[in-house]
């Protein structure tokens, strides 16, 4: 267990959360689902039951940590990494990656992002443990795939090469998909050759390490040569030159696309990437009519399989409304169809240009 580390990456805004993911507080800090404790403390907890509480490591905007300071206290500061721009995952993991091996260069380590659900922990757990009893023996890359329930076009998927005469959950990985049209996503549902990409990898330092050296050689220089930094009261001013000098681009793009020593492990473990409103609409309760509301004060009428998130103190009125999403936070007000919700990024990115950053 002393080897085991985890990385959580708690850094992205959640704009299609809008509004109520706002990049003052976006949705990894909010409790999403109203269970009482926001999308971070969930993962956190989870875990807790994989490796020990000194390493879990939490990469996050140098802007939040504040807020990962005030939702789980008890973590240590040196565990709270604060990236100074967004450069998307591969920065990311490789400054936790480096850090970490500044205290344990036989670290084996799990990512994961902030912000996903994760109903049945148990085979979670079970799964994560086999992952990295696998990677402690053997030098690969392994990704957490979950098998597909229907032909979803939000998610990237990944093809696997099945293990003939065996029932074992770890394949060789074949090839990524971005997220395909509908026709493509429908064949991949009934090939059952494809998993959709969690975003949740599994690694050894040293396979890491590697992989970094081969496929990201600036990216490893950078991050590998702050080692006498790391930990120290310079790793600030350090980190802010090293992320000037970083590329913004995916681990997947940067390494796992590119390697040829890539696995994978199918898992059923509940998931889902809360990356929507209709992600989250699916785990909601409802009412007598497919109505998921959040709010002390709603009043609805003749309406139907419905998102509505708003203040607890807000009258809302609803009557005639089928398959919308209406939600209001602090001073925004959004009503949208449910099945249009993949514009919501475009709102928001034209609230900025019309608007100003006040709204975003």
């Amino acid at each position: 267990m002393k080897n085991r580390y985890c990385i959580i990456m708690a850094g992205g805004i959640g704009s299609r959360f809008w509004p109520m993911s706002r990049s003052a507080h976006p949705k990894q800090f909010i409790d999403m689902l109203g269970t009482g404790k926001t999308l971070l403390q969930q993962t956190y907890e989870r875990f807790q039951k994989i490796c020990p509480k000194g390493n879990i490591y939490i990469v996050t905007n140098e802007s939040y940590k504040e807020l990962v300071i005030k939702q789980i206290p008890e973590l240590a500061l040196d565990n709270i990494l604060g990236e100074p721009v967004r450069r998307n995952t591969a920065p990311c993991i490789a400054y936790a990656t480096y850090k970490i091996r500044k205290k344990n260069p036989d670290a084996n380590i799990i990512v994961a992002p902030s912000d996903h659900l994760i109903t049945k922990e148990d085979a979670f757990a079970e799964a994560v443990n086999i992952a990295l009893n696998f990677t402690d023996n053997h030098d690969c890359l392994l990704s957490l795939g979950i098998r597909p329930s229907r032909p979803d076009t939000g998610y990237g998927y990944i093809q696997f090469i099945a293990n003939k005469n065996s029932d074992e959950q770890i394949c060789k990985v074949k090839a990524f998909t971005e997220k395909p049209d509908i026709e493509l996503a429908k064949f991949f549902l009934q090939s059952e050759e494809f998993l959709w990409n969690s975003g949740i990898f599994i690694w050894n330092m040293k396979s890491i390490d590697e992989a970094f050296k081969k496929y990201m050689p600036e990216l490893h220089i950078i991050f590998s040569e702050g080692s006498s930094h790391y930990f120290t009261d310079t790793e600030t001013e350090f980190i802010k030159e090293a992320y000037a000098q970083s590329t913004n681009i995916s681990i997947d793009y940067g390494v796992m696309e590119k390697a040829n020593n890539v696995y994978v492990i199918a898992a059923d473990i509940g998931w889902t990437d809360l990356g929507t409103w209709g992600s989250q609409y699916e785990h909601s309760l409802k009412d007598d009519n497919g109505n998921a509301i959040v709010g002390n004060n709603v009043m609805i009428y003749d309406s139907h399989d419905n998102v509505v998130n708003v203040p607890k103190n807000k009258l809302v009125v609803l009557q005639g409304l089928d398959d919308y999403i209406v939600v209001e936070s602090d001073n925004i007000l959004l009503i949208c169809r449910k099945h249009d919700e993949q514009q919501i990024r475009q709102f928001v990115s034209d609230v900025k240009k019309n608007k100003g950053d006040k709204f975003i």
